[in-house]
């Protein structure tokens, strides 16, 4: 697991390869990643959009930028957590994503909160060094 804490709100993620969905002869990996999000400080947030910076074995990097995160904008308040699953197919065995997440406080200003770096490594692949 990985965890990282911005203004007292706690992003962890768990990370796992995806063999029933993954073809290495055809250079397909796929992983899944589990993220919670709790909610440690005094005021309410909302999650408004996710931001991924995803870097394959070979060095190769992908953007992602989005509404939301699978479909929904959290609420979460001072205590709450909220928890999903979501995946990402690499053309490596390996790789390492890492992101923010912009939340939102009812008076209508933003911030972001760090999602730690993490490692999508298959069984068999050397993993890659988190820097």
């Amino acid at each position: 697991m990985y965890h990282a804490t911005t203004r007292h709100i706690t992003v962890t993620v768990t990370p796992s390869f995806l063999p029933e969905q993954s073809a290495p002869a055809e250079g397909r990996w796929v992983f899944a990643y589990r993220i919670e999000i709790a909610n440690g400080s005094r005021e309410t947030v909302q999650l408004r959009s996710r931001y991924w910076h995803i870097t394959d074995g070979h060095g190769q990097v992908e953007e992602v930028r989005g509404p939301g995160v699978v479909g929904e904008e959290p609420i979460l308040t001072p205590g709450d957590s909220f928890t999903y699953t979501s995946g990402c197919p690499l053309g490596t065995p390996s790789g390492i994503m890492r992101g923010h997440f912009r939340m939102q406080r009812p008076n209508g200003s933003f911030f972001e909160i760090e999602v730690p770096a993490f490692s999508l490594d298959a069984p068999d692949a050397r993993p890659r060094t988190l820097n």
